[in-house]
């Protein structure tokens, strides 16, 4: 049987507020031609397939428009809720949706009720995991004291013991959405360390022949038999060096898995460039960039004037900018109270001011910090003669 494992669409996020929809629609064309030219049996989704609980009426457009492509293509697809959407809303329908072959797994208490496809060589039983919250879901698992390992391990129980009643032969696939110890993070996903210890090890899901994970949104193997598709998008500038991409998976007759990574469109190249304002803009090496969605870190002493806009001239798709000047580092081992040892309120103030912005304070700024603290002598000495 071959499968398209994507996961963590992300509908309805921006990118450092672009609007990200005709990328997600780009790829949602993709996945459809994907599915046709090679002649895929299955698609699985392993979650977050929007970025929020409630998301944007056109998010929900795209998704109602996807599943009605999919199901039009007859080729069934197993979707799963992430930590970004919202069980109930996503599975609302999901009885109905069920007979267009379209399977949503939203509910933890159907963990060990499988999807069953078949391809030549016999049934394929696929279990969606829905993202499991420890303190949401501890009860319907009967643990007491819930951490990510615990539930996701007890749900897994209940897909073995589904598996152990099937006839000998029936391969398994599982999806799930969750941080798999291993694995790589990037900025972009939402921490799940509430309800415990985030990671789980890759040993729970012990017993089946292909594990879809989602959550991390870079494409990874942890094992020949357990991997993340990654996002199809980049969502942070920490995914500059990820390929995007989803996952061909061939299941053979034996459950072995033998598996490819096909390429996502890519809607602009991203970039992170660094260093003194003047040498990025004259910089010929970076003219690479100058189409890129750029994140640039200035490290001048002092702030040059008009950053942004200046480096708009030269990378027009400069998205986010940060000051991390390089400076002499000050000298170890001397204490706070030794460095301002012999110096007057202005001159600490001065200092301050050199230190935060990389140079001292002009002659007006002078006098406006003198002026200050005058006042503030002048304001205790009226209060000390009403004493």
């Amino acid at each position: 049987m071959r499968l398209l494992h994507t996961s963590d669409w992300h509908l309805g996020r921006s990118f450092h507020r672009v609007n990200m929809l005709g990328a997600q629609a780009t790829f949602v064309d993709h996945l459809l031609a994907a599915v046709r030219e090679h002649r895929v049996d299955a698609v699985v989704v392993s979650g977050d397939v929007y970025d929020r609980a409630v998301p944007p009426l056109a998010a929900v457009e795209l998704f109602d428009a996807a599943l009605h492509r999919l199901a039009d293509l007859g080729v069934p697809t197993v979707m799963i809720s992430g930590n970004h959407d919202s069980a109930r809303r996503l599975g609302v329908g999901a009885g109905l949706i069920d007979r267009a072959g379209i399977h949503l797994r939203t509910d933890a208490a159907s963990a060990g009720t499988p999807v069953l496809l078949r391809d030549a060589f016999g049934e394929v039983a696929f279990y969606g995991l829905p993202y499991l919250e420890p303190a949401l879901v501890k009860d319907e698992f009967g643990i007491d004291r819930a951490g990510h390992e615990a539930v996701l391990g007890a749900a897994m129980d209940r897909v073995r013991a589904d598996l152990a009643g099937r006839p000998a032969g029936t391969r398994s696939v599982v999806l799930a959405h969750a941080f798999v110890t291993g694995g790589k993070g990037s900025d972009s996903e939402r921490d799940i360390t509430v309800g415990g210890v985030a990671s789980v090890s890759a040993s729970v899901f012990d017993g089946v022949d292909y594990v879809a994970l989602g959550h991390l949104h870079g494409c990874q193997t942890i094992t020949e038999r357990i991997r993340y598709s990654g996002s199809p998008l980049a969502y942070s500038f920490s995914e500059a060096d990820h390929r995007k991409t989803m996952w061909l998976v061939d299941l053979d007759a034996h459950g072995a898995v033998s598996a490819e990574r096909i390429d996502c469109p890519v809607p602009r190249a991203l970039a992170r460039i660094r260093g003194p304002l003047e040498q990025l803009l004259a910089d010929p090496g970076l003219t690479r960039h100058e189409e890129a969605w750029v994140e640039a870190t200035l490290t001048d002493p002092v702030r040059p004037a008009e950053p942004m806009a200046r480096l708009c001239e030269r990378f027009p798709h400069t998205l986010s900018l940060a000051f991390e000047p390089e400076r002499a580092p000050e000298e170890a081992g001397v204490s706070y109270a030794r460095r301002l040892a012999g110096r007057t309120d202005q001159q600490i103030a001065e200092d301050f001011v050199a230190h935060v912005r990389g140079a001292g304070p002009d002659d007006d700024e002078r006098a406006v910090l003198r002026d200050a603290f005058d006042a503030v002598r002048a304001d205790a000495a009226v209060k000390e003669v009403a004493r």
